[in-house]
């Protein structure tokens, strides 16, 4: 007598295809990720610009100049002491001279710390200066109720 399977099965073939599945998974959880990271790598340095209505600035690579509401000045987001803001302007009117710097003032900012960042901008020899802005708030919502008709 023979203790033995009389079924005899065939060994499992190997899989041959990719399971897309996982990898679309991956890809559509990276694009999330872009997309919510995206508008927050514009700038890292909050400001709470005025508001008023401006053109659009035509320059195509401005130096992005920043003052906080403590009066700390910001060249492309990166703090920089008097001097070093200074030498690093100067390298960039060596450069250009007619290139434009975008400056973004916090509102609460004293007048007289942006007359001096003014007067170090004339001193490196860059003279075409954008104010940087925010639009102002639509009129809606403003006046108070209306009566429903």
């Amino acid at each position: 007598m023979t203790f033995g399977r009389l079924e005899s099965k065939k060994p499992a073939k190997p899989m041959s295809e990719i399971n897309m599945t996982p990898l679309i998974d991956v890809m559509l959880v990276l694009l999330v990720i872009f997309m919510i990271t995206a508008p927050l790598m514009t700038s890292s340095l909050r400001l709470d610009l005025p508001q008023a209505q401006g053109a659009e600035s035509e320059s195509r690579d401005p130096l992005n100049l920043a003052l906080d509401a403590k009066g700390q000045a910001y060249l492309d987001d990166q703090p920089l002491g008097e001097a070093a803001l200074k030498e690093r302007l100067q390298e960039a009117a060596r450069r250009n001279a007619q290139a434009e710097v975008q400056l973004r003032a916090d509102r609460a900012v004293p007048y007289g710390r942006v007359a001096e960042l003014l007067a170090l901008l004339q001193e490196s020899g860059l003279t075409r200066i954008g104010f940087i802005t925010e639009p102002p708030q639509a009129a809606a919502g403003q006046g108070g109720a209306s009566a429903p008709k």
